[in-house]
């Protein structure tokens, strides 16, 4: 059986516990403000990130990992293991697949095999843990792209925003748009949808915002793979617990993993943004 290293960035969103507990290693990205640059779920969390940002009164700027940032870590597992395969934010949301897979080409080698997540946060986070459990049984590295592309598809990934400060300091929507949100309270869900991100249902008040996200899975109950779900927030930890207990309620045994956005991710969505992600069937 192949010695195999699954290899992510710190886009994924997992805990270090979960990171450590499936034996995955994590790549940071970057993230920069007042004139320093910080390693993604390195040096900066999410708190110290938003502390900056009224601090200094400024957005930071993020940037993906580099070519040669990924054939450093590629050489040295090639090293120690017999394949990688390597799953982080999708192709159509940051430079850094590209870069992957630059950096496989230049390594030429058969033994790397790149996974198009085409989602962000934790919704990379299911799909890792999805490929821990193939390698753990055994499957090949071309075996486990083989398998986690076909879920790709199926990964269900929306967050509740509530300020669009950062989306709108960071380009990704107008300021018409943030004046109409802040005048009539929107709160917008934001849902991954064909590696792009998209609005989604658009309640009044983040309270229905938060319902929102409950009816999305709810919906998806008879055909939701029940192996991980994840609540994943920044700074949303009141929330959060609302979210778990009702999930407990909704569907009784079901294990929830709350996990916590990392510096990048923090970044582009802004303080109390919350997100049910999950996979279906």
């Amino acid at each position: 059986m192949s010695k195999i290293a699954i290899i992510t960035d710190s886009t994924c969103d997992l805990t270090k516990e979960l990171l450590k507990e499936n034996h995955i290693e994590a790549l940071p990205l970057y993230v920069t403000i007042g004139g320093k640059t910080y390693q993604d779920g390195v040096d900066i969390t999410s708190k110290e990130l938003y502390a900056l940002v009224d601090k200094i009164g400024e957005l930071p700027k993020t940037s993906g990992a580099s070519i040669h940032d990924f054939e450093i870590i590629f050489e040295n597992y090639l090293k120690e293991y017999d394949e990688i395969v390597y799953c982080g934010i999708g192709s159509d949301l940051s430079v850094t697949y590209q870069a992957a897979t630059n950096a496989k080409e230049n390594l030429n080698s058969d033994k790397i095999f790149i996974i198009d997540s085409k989602n962000l946060s934790s919704g990379i986070g299911l799909l890792l843990l999805k490929a821990c459990k193939f390698r753990d049984q055994g499957l090949s590295g071309k075996e486990i792209k083989e398998e986690v592309d076909k879920i790709v598809p199926n990964v269900r990934t929306q967050f509740a925003i509530n300020t669009l400060k950062y989306m709108h300091m960071g380009g990704r929507c107008s300021a018409v748009t943030k004046l109409l949100s802040i005048t009539f309270n929107i709160k917008p869900i934001i849902r991954v949808v064909n590696g792009k991100l998209g609005v989604g249902k658009k309640p009044i008040g983040y309270n229905k915002a938060l319902k929102a996200l409950l009816e999305y899975i709810e919906a998806d109950k008879e055909i939701l793979d029940t192996d991980f779900v994840m609540v994943t927030h920044a700074q949303g930890d009141n929330d959060a617990v609302y979210l778990k207990d009702e999930l407990a309620k909704r569907f009784p045994g079901q294990k929830v993993y709350e996990t916590f956005a990392g510096g990048v991710i923090a970044t582009h969505c802004g303080p109390r943004t919350i997100g049910i992600l999950y996979i279906v069937k």
